[in-house]
C-alpha cells in the first residue's frame, strides 16, 4: 500500500472515531422511532422522570423544539449589515439549547455536565422545570407553562413576557400537543 493510501485510510479512521453522534433522529414526529433508533434518549429521560417527575413526554417535546434532537444545536448567526458575522444570537448550546449563565447556574448545584450529552441535558430540564414548579406553581406535566418558563425564564414568566410574544404562546401550544402526542405513543409502544 502506498504511503498516501495509508495516510487516507488513516485519516478516514480517525475522522470517523471523532465527536460523536450529534445528528437528528430519523422521525422526529414518532416517539416510538425516536427511542428505537436511540434507546439512550430514553433511559436519560426515563432517570430525569424518576429524579424529578417531569414527564418523559414533556423533555422529548422541549428538546424537539429547543434543538430537534441535535447535540451540538446552536443559534444562528447574527450579521450586521447582512454579510459581517456578529456572533450568536445567544449562548444557547445543545439538546436543551440551555444558556451559558443557566447551565453555570446548575453546575454550580448539581456538579460538572456537558450540554451536548443527552444524560446531562434532560438533567438539567428536569432540574430547571421542577424549580418551575416549586417557584411558580406550573404542573409537572403541563407541557405548554412549562416550555413559557423554560424560555422566557422564571422572573419573565411570572411577568407574563410571553403575552406580548403571540408566536411564542403559539410554539408553547405546539409543544404542548407534541408532548400530548408523544405521551400516546409512549404508551403505545410500550406493548
Amino acid at each position: 500500500m502506498s504511503r498516501l493510501l495509508r495516510a487516507q485510510v488513516l485519516l478516514l479512521f480517525l475522522a470517523s472515531c471523532g465527536g460523536g453522534n450529534f445528528s437528528a433522529p430519523r422521525d422526529l414526529d414518532n416517539a416510538c422511532a425516536i427511542v428505537a433508533q436511540r434507546p439512550e434518549y430514553l433511559r436519560a429521560m426515563r432517570a430525569t422522570e424518576r429524579k424529578w417527575g417531569i414527564p418523559v413526554a414533556v423533555q422529548m417535546a422541549t428538546i424537539h423544539q429547543e434543538s430537534k434532537f441535535i447535540g451540538n444545536a446552536r443559534t444562528p448567526h447574527r450579521f450586521a449589515l447582512g454579510v459581517i458575522p456578529m456572533g450568536r444570537q445567544s449562548s444557547a448550546y445543545g439538546y436543551s439549547q440551555a444558556l451559558d449563565g443557566t447551565w453555570e447556574e446548575y453546575e454550580e448545584e448539581r456538579g460538572r455536565g456537558r450540554r451536548d450529552r443527552i444524560e446531562d441535558a434532560t438533567d438539567f430540564m428536569g432540574w430547571y422545570m421542577n424549580a418551575s414548579t416549586e417557584r411558580l406553581g406550573i404542573s409537572r406535566g403541563d407541557a405548554t407553562n412549562q416550555y413559557l418558563a423554560y424560555h422566557e425564564g422564571r422572573t419573565g414568566f411570572a411577568n407574563q413576557s410571553y403575552l406580548g410574544k403571540p408566536w411564542l404562546v403559539e410554539v408553547a401550544a405546539a409543544v404542548g400537543s407534541r408532548a400530548a402526542t408523544y405521551a400516546v405513543q409512549l404508551e403505545g409502544c410500550r406493548r
